[in-house]
C-alpha cells in the first residue's frame, strides 16, 4: 500500500492525472478541493481557509490506509505545513510516501486550462488566473524526493507514475 501525494498549482492537471493513476492501481483519490468546496457549500467558515479540508482529507486517508487501500491525495500542498500532514500520516501508518509534483511547463497552456475551468465553474472556489498567480507566489519549493510530471510535455505519464509509486 502507498500514500501518494499529487501536488501542484491549480490547473496543472493534478486531478486528471490522479484519476487516471487511481483507475490503474486502483486507489482512492481524496481531493482537498472537493472537501473544501463542500464545506463552503454548507456554510462552514473557518479562520484559516482550507485548513479544515486538509485535516478531513488526512483523516479519510488514514481510514483508507487502515483497510489496506492505496491512497492518492489531490491537493495544491503549497507550503511545508500542509506537506507535513502527509509525512506524519505515512510515518504513523508505516506506509511509503510518494510525492508527485505536477506542473504545466507552458504558461500559455496553463493559463488556458485555468481560464477554461474558471468559465465552466460550478462554485465560487475555482480560482481565476490572477488567483493562480497569487498561489504561485506563495508556493514553496519542494525539497526531498519526488517525481515531477510536466503535463504539457508528457504524452502518457500514467505508466511512469505507477512505476514510481510501486
Amino acid at each position: 500500500m502507498v500514500l501518494a501525494v499529487f501536488a501542484g498549482l491549480p490547473g496543472v492537471g493534478k486531478s486528471t492525472l490522479a484519476g487516471a493513476v487511481a483507475a490503474e492501481l486502483p486507489a482512492a483519490v481524496l481531493a482537498v478541493d472537493v472537501v473544501d468546496f463542500t464545506l463552503q457549500r454548507y456554510a462552514v467558515h473557518e479562520s484559516r481557509p482550507g485548513y479544515a479540508a486538509y485535516g478531513v482529507v488526512a483523516a479519510l486517508a488514514e481510514e483508507q490506509l487502515k483497510i489496506g487501500h492505496h491512497v492518492i491525495i489531490d491537493a495544491v500542498n503549497p507550503v511545508k505545513a500542509a506537506r507535513d500532514l502527509w509525512v506524519d500520516l505515512a510515518e504513523r501508518m508505516a506506509t511509503p510516501l510518494r510525492v508527485v509534483e505536477v506542473v504545466c511547463g507552458d504558461d500559455a497552456e496553463h493559463r488556458r486550462r485555468v481560464e477554461e475551468r474558471y468559465a465552466a465553474r460550478d462554485h465560487d472556489g475555482v480560482p481565476d488566473w490572477v488567483r493562480v498567480l497569487e498561489r504561485q507566489s506563495e508556493y514553496e519549493p519542494y525539497l526531498g524526493p519526488r517525481l515531477v510530471v510536466d503535463t504539457h510535455l508528457a504524452k502518457d505519464p500514467v505508466p511512469t507514475v505507477i512505476e514510481y509509486l510501486s
